[in-house]
């Protein structure tokens, strides 16, 4: 054998801590991706038109409806 027993331990240990720190990095930015995709205030902007054309259906289809307890036909 050509390496000691204490330098093949200290290659299986460097090889563990650089595993882990890519393991660490990975989660991070798996972590940052996963903030980034729930962020409410992103969301809103992006479906703001969507929203606002739903709740304004909504809003329709219940005053209608509203409306419709009042009236006779």
């Amino acid at each position: 054998m050509s390496t000691s027993p204490l330098e093949t331990l200290e290659l299986r240990a460097l090889e563990q801590r650089n595993r882990l720190h890519r393991t660490a990095a990975e989660l991070k930015a798996k972590t940052a991706a996963a903030r980034e995709k729930l962020d409410m205030a992103k969301n809103a902007r992006e479906h703001l038109l969507a929203g606002s054309i739903i709740v304004s259906l909504l809003g329709l289809l219940s005053g209608y409806a509203f409306a419709g307890m009042f009236t006779r036909h």
